[in-house]
């Protein structure tokens, strides 16, 4: 039964909740964290990890993509991003990342957020983004990229003949079918129908929109926005254990209706210890996806800062550039993040033990059946 609640005289709203909102209930028998598997397999590609990169420039260069794809996760190339627009992308963010640094009002910050759009205002160099995704490949990476639902038909096509395994179409928050009144709408089944490889949308929110995007006969959804700053820009806030719960739902109900097509979820937004991965995985997703908690470590172009691909919104950016880490003598290897060893006691580092350990102490040794985990709801201001 939803729990709703009056706001005011005919007007409800159902009460939501943050993965902060909730916990992990141990209630089995413990195991030991080396009898844990991790491991994620979507459509005919297994990774080792239940964990993708998110494609902000911030993170995911053709280096780093290359290594987190070595560590075991999937990694994805944001195809309409700064890699695919200048040749020379790691010295214009580093250009960012000074201005960033030197940003000391509100004023200075909207210009860090200028020369973010200044930098997406270049066009998209097609065969800028062919070179990188071979280069991705050269390496025997599993090779994904994103698109926007605006730029679809362009691009996808181009990234498929260049080699790509996975496309991922992404927005802020997503449709079945994108409506615009400048050209065709994008009916997303009947494009993600005509394509050669798999295909992972998003972002939901809700029941409905994840079953519409199962229906398009997409391999995975993404549940979530992302870290963006639309709770104060558009007034939507995403309540993550609620939105994956929801979808998980929706993912049910699809697998009776099409009597055993499975498809997969991605949670984006929230996750930034091993923990939020555990109850992210617990509420019902099969993998999560990595944004800010990667912005700490050496390989990521943005060395401790970090900004979603809507900060470069031309006319209302839905981001901004913030700083993660504050001292670049504090950032690690990517492979100390993934899989430690660490000496911080907050999760934040060997995100991979710290989920096989919550799996553990709970009783659980694959990811499908951590599914069914307990859990409970904390108090609200605990």
């Amino acid at each position: 039964m939803r729990d709703i609640v009056e706001i005011g005289i005919g007007r409800e709203a159902r009460r939501t909740y943050e993965l902060d909102d909730i916990a992990l209930v141990p209630t089995r028998r413990t195991r030991s964290s080396k009898d844990v598997d991790t491991s994620w397999r979507i459509d005919a590609y297994d990774f080792e990890l239940p964990m993708m990169m998110h494609p902000t420039d911030a993170i995911a260069s053709p280096e780093s993509v290359a290594e987190f794809a070595r560590l075991g996760g999937l990694a994805v190339l944001n195809a309409e991003g700064i890699w695919a627009r200048h040749t020379d992308a790691q010295d214009k963010i580093a250009e960012l990342v000074e201005l960033a640094k030197n940003a000391a009002t509100k004023r200075e910050s909207e210009a860090v957020n200028r020369k973010l759009q200044e930098l997406h205002s270049a066009p998209i160099d097609t065969d800028l983004l062919v070179e990188r995704i071979k280069e991705i490949r050269a390496t025997g990476a599993i090779t994904a990229v994103r698109v926007s639902p605006q730029h679809a038909r362009e691009l996808a096509p181009l990234a498929i003949k260049a080699g790509i395994d996975l496309l991922v179409i992404q927005g802020t928050l997503i449709s079945a079918e994108h409506v615009t009144a400048q050209g065709e709408p994008l009916n997303l089944k009947d494009f993600i129908g005509s394509l050669d490889v798999p295909v992972i949308v998003g972002g939901v929110v809700d029941y409905q929109t994840a079953l519409h995007m199962m229906r398009t006969g997409a391999a995975g959804v993404i549940v979530g926005t992302g870290f963006t700053t639309s709770p104060g820009a558009l007034g939507i806030d995403v309540p993550m254990a609620t939105a994956i719960a929801d979808a998980a739902a929706a993912r049910k109900d699809y697998l009776d209706e099409t009597e055993g097509r499975y498809v997969h979820i991605i949670a984006d937004g929230g996750i930034d210890t091993a923990g939020d991965i555990a109850k992210a995985i617990a509420c019902g997703a099969d993998a999560v996806a990595l944004s800010s908690v990667l912005a700490t470590v050496n390989e990521a172009p943005g060395q401790g800062y970090a900004w979603p691909s809507v900060a470069a919104h031309p006319k209302y950016p839905r981001g901004a550039v913030w700083q993660v880490v504050e001292d670049e003598r504090e950032l690690v290897s990517l492979e100390e993040a993934l899989f430690g060893p660490s000496a911080s006691p907050f999760g934040d580092r060997n995100l991979a033990g710290g989920l096989r350990r919550a799996m553990a102490k709970c009783g659980f040794t694959d990811l499908k059946s951590f599914h069914r985990v307990e859990l409970s709801v904390r108090p609200k201001g605990f």
